[in-house]
């Protein structure tokens, strides 16, 4: 890889310039896209549906805490149970 080809050159030359340009041009495209996104910025972001998009989270975090709520409460009721049984056993 590091030898000189009959050429004079090393092997590994093409790819190396292969990926200089590939990075050359994809920082081209890149700046292209941002410039687009900046031009249509407004026009986008008017087309993402954020109230919906709230909705669905805030039912989503509500169906959450429900199931939290009750799971902690089931887990309460056995843990007094069981303090119960504990005391019980000792004779408390």
């Amino acid at each position: 890889m590091l030898r000189r080809g009959p050429s004079g050159q090393r092997p590994v030359a093409p790819v190396l310039r292969g990926a200089r340009w590939a990075g050359r041009e994809a920082i081209a495209a890149g700046a292209m896209g941002a410039g687009w996104g900046k031009a249509r910025g407004g026009e986008l972001l008017d087309r993402i549906p954020t109230e919906e998009m709230e909705e669905s989270v805030r039912e989503t975090v509500s169906e959450a805490r429900d199931r939290i709520d009750g799971f902690v409460r089931s887990e309460l009721t056995d843990l007094r149970r069981a303090l119960r049984r504990q005391r019980k056993r000792l004779g408390v």
